[in-house]
C-alpha cells in the first residue's frame, strides 16, 4: 500500500501538469531545466567522466552558450543543426537552443548529411570536435562546442567555422528581444528524421509533443531525483530525445553519460554512478550482455531498462542477467504523436499501451494485401478487432505536423487523426504488438510478411541472437528473407523453426531463413541488411531453409528450389 501511495505522489503532479498544457502554455526543455535549477541548484544534473555537474553549473553553462549563439547571429525561431556525440555539451546545446526559442535539428550521423541539411532547412550547425571534419564538408556555418580542455581544432581563417568556446559570454550584451524560455506548447522545438541514408523524412516535434513524451515517460518509469539514468541512447533517435533524456529532465533524475558503449566501462560506470535506469535503442545491449567478460558482481543498482526496439530474445537475456530489473519498452513515432509503453514488462516484445496523460490512439481496420484502410457502410473507418492487423492512428493534441499523413472524418464527422504508418495487432488485454511499417511490410506470393513479428517469433528461441528480415525485389514477385545470427555454440534446425512459428500464420512466414555470421548495426544499433540485399537470394546451404507454403514447414534450400526461385525473380 505504501508503494502505491508513493507512486501516486510521483505520478499525479505530472499527469495534472500534462492536463494543464494548452497551445499558449510556456513549456519547453529549457524551461524545465530552469525550474530544476531554481528548485535544487546544488542537485546533481549530469555525471560524466567521474565528475558531477550540478543544476546550477549546467544552467550557467546553458546561459553562456545562449550568449554565444546570440553573438553569432542565432535568433528565436531559427533552425540550427546538431551533429554531436551524446555528451554533456550536446545536451547543453539542445537546452540552449530551447532556451533561446530556436529549433534544434538533430542530424543522424549515418545518414546522407547533405540531404539532412537541405531537408532540415539549416544554415548553422552545432558540432563537437569528433564530428568537426564531417561538419566542415557541409554547406553550413559550423559552430564548434565542447571537447574538454584539450582541443586541437583545424579551423580555417575564412570564418566558415567558429570555435564557440572562445566567445567570452561576459562580453556579450543581450539584445532587447531576448526572453529566456519563450517556447509555447504549440511552437516547433525539434526536427528529427525517419528513414536511413538518403531516404530521409523530416519530422517536426512541438514543445507539447516533447512534453507529452517526457512527462509520460517519467510517470511510466516512475523516475525521480533518486534515480540515475544512464543515457547511452543516441540523441538523434526519438527514443533518446523523447524517452531517456526527456523522461530524465521531467522526472528530475540524474543523467549519467558515457564516452562509449564498452562492457568494462559499462560495469564500472553502472557501479560508480549508482545507475538505476539504463536507456537503450534496438540491439544496443547486445554489445554488452553477451560479452564473456561481463562481471556485474553479486549486487547491482539497476532496476529498469527503458528504450525502444529491443529484440525479444535480447530482452529475455537482459532480464535474466540483470534480475530483478525489468524492461520498459516504448514505441514513439518520430514526431511524438503516438507513444506506447510496455510498463509491466511481462509480455516480452509487446509495445504495451498508450502512455498515461498522452494522446489518444486507435487501430484502424486495414487490409494488408491491398494496402487500404477498411471503411464501413457509413463511410467511417472501422476499428480493428483484437488479433486483426490495424494501422495505428493518433489524435493530435494541437497543430498538426505539415509533413504528417493526416486523415479527417475518420471515426466521426470533422475529426482529425494522424497516421503513424505502422501496423499493429492488439490483443484481448488491450496491449499493442507491432508488426512492421506500412511501407516496409513484405508482400510475397503467399501473403504479407512482417519483420517485427518475425523477430518476435524467432526471439523465443534461445539459440538466436539477432534477426533481420528483408525483401528480395523481383519483377513479378517478392521473396521475404530472414537472416539470423546464432549465439556462440548454438545450432538451428527445422524443428526449432516449426516451434518458433507455431502461432504464426503460414501466409506471414518468411520464404527463406538463413544463418549468417553477423549483422552490422547502424548508429542507432538497428541490425542492417544493406549488404545482404545487395547479394540477392541466399545460396543453398546447410543453414539455409525455404518455406513450403502448403504445409508451413521449412526444408533445406536445395539447388533445384534455388533455381526455381531464381526463375521467379528474373
Amino acid at each position: 500500500m505504501k508503494s502505491i501511495a508513493v507512486e501516486a505522489v510521483r505520478t499525479l503532479p505530472r499527469l495534472t501538469r500534462l492536463g494543464q498544457i494548452h497551445d499558449h502554455t510556456r513549456i519547453s526543455m529549457g524551461r524545465l531545466m530552469t525550474e530544476q535549477a531554481r528548485r535544487t541548484p546544488h542537485g546533481e544534473c549530469f555525471l560524466f567522466d567521474g565528475r558531477v555537474h550540478t543544476y546550477e553549473a549546467v544552467d550557467r553553462r546553458i546561459n553562456n552558450v545562449v550568449k554565444g549563439l546570440i553573438e553569432v547571429g542565432v535568433r528565436q525561431g531559427v533552425r540550427v543543426g546538431i551533429l554531436m556525440e551524446t555528451r554533456p555539451s550536446a545536451l547543453v546545446a539542445i537546452a540552449a537552443l530551447s532556451r533561446l526559442g530556436a529549433v534544434a535539428v538533430l542530424l543522424p550521423p549515418d545518414a546522407d548529411l547533405e540531404v539532412a541539411v537541405k531537408l532540415g532547412e539549416i544554415s548553422e550547425l552545432l558540432t563537437d570536435p569528433p564530428n568537426l571534419p564531417a561538419a566542415q564538408d557541409l554547406p553550413v556555418h559550423v559552430l564548434v562546442l565542447g571537447g574538454g580542455e584539450s582541443r586541437d581544432l583545424s579551423i580555417p581563417d575564412d570564418g566558415s567555422t567558429i570555435d564557440m568556446e572562445k566567445i567570452d559570454p561576459d562580453a556579450v550584451e543581450l539584445p532587447g528581444w531576448y526572453r529566456p524560455d519563450p517556447g509555447q506548447a504549440r511552437d516547433l522545438a525539434f526536427v528529427m528524421f525517419s528513414g536511413a541514408g538518403s531516404k530521409l523524412l523530416p519530422k517536426q516535434i512541438t514543445n507539447h509533443r516533447w512534453a507529452l513524451s517526457a512527462f509520460g515517460t517519467a510517470s511510466a518509469a516512475a523516475l525521480s531525483a533518486n534515480d540515475t539514468v544512464y543515457c547511452l541512447t543516441p540523441m538523434h533517435h526519438q527514443s533518446g530525445l523523447l524517452v531517456s533524456i526527456g523522461g530524465s529532465v521531467a522526472g528530475g533524475a540524474r543523467i549519467a553519460l558515457s564516452r562509449g558503449l564498452d562492457p568494462d566501462r559499462f560495469v564500472q560506470e553502472i557501479h560508480q554512478y549508482g545507475v538505476s535506469v539504463v536507456s537503450y535503442t534496438w540491439a544496443m545491449m547486445h554489445e554488452v550482455i553477451d560479452d564473456p567478460a561481463l562481471a556485474l558482481g553479486a549486487h547491482h543498482p539497476v532496476r529498469l531498462f527503458i528504450g525502444s526496439g529491443m529484440p525479444a530474445g535480447l530482452w529475455r537475456r537482459v532480464t535474466e542477467k540483470f534480475d530483478p530489473a525489468h524492461v520498459v519498452e516504448f514505441f514513439a513515432t518520430t514526431d511524438g504523436e503516438a507513444v506506447l509503453a510496455n510498463v509491466s514488462g511481462t509480455k516480452v516484445g509487446s509495445k504495451g499501451r498508450p502512455l498515461p496523460g498522452g494522446g489518444k490512439v486507435r487501430l484502424a481496420a486495414y487490409d494488408p494485401v491491398e494496402d487500404v484502410i477498411i471503411e464501413g457502410e457509413d463511410g467511417f473507418v472501422q476499428i480493428a478487432q483484437p488479433g486483426e492487423v490495424g494501422l495505428l492512428l493518433a489524435k493530435p493534441p494541437g497543430d498538426v505536423d505539415p509533413t504528417a499523413a493526416v486523415r479527417r472524418g475518420v471515426f466521426a464527422p470533422g475529426d482529425t487523426w494522424v497516421s503513424s504508418e505502422f501496423l499493429f495487432r492488439r490483443d484481448e488485454d488491450g496491449d499493442f504488438w507491432m508488426l512492421d511499417g506500412r511501407g516496409t511490410a513484405i508482400r510475397t506470393a503467399h501473403g504479407v510478411v512482417y519483420a517485427e513479428a518475425t523477430s518476435n517469433a524467432l526471439g523465443a528461441l534461445g539459440a538466436i541472437d539477432l534477426v533481420a528480415t528483408y525483401p528480395v525485389e523481383t519483377g513479378e514477385t517478392t521473396v521475404a528473407v530472414t537472416a539470423v545470427v546464432l549465439r556462440p555454440g548454438e545450432a538451428l534446425s527445422p524443428a526449432d523453426l516449426a516451434e518458433a512459428f507455431a502461432a504464426v500464420a503460414i501466409s506471414e512466414r518468411p520464404d527463406i531463413i538463413k544463418v549468417v555470421p553477423n549483422l552490422p548495426l547502424s548508429a542507432s544499433y538497428r541490425p542492417s541488411t544493406t549488404h545482404l540485399r545487395a547479394s540477392g537470394l541466399p545460396k543453398p546451404g546447410r543453414q539455409t531453409w525455404h518455406l513450403d507454403p502448403e504445409s508451413g514447414a521449412y526444408h533445406r534450400l536445395t539447388a533445384a528450389t534455388y533455381e526455381a526461385l531464381q526463375g521467379a525473380v528474373r
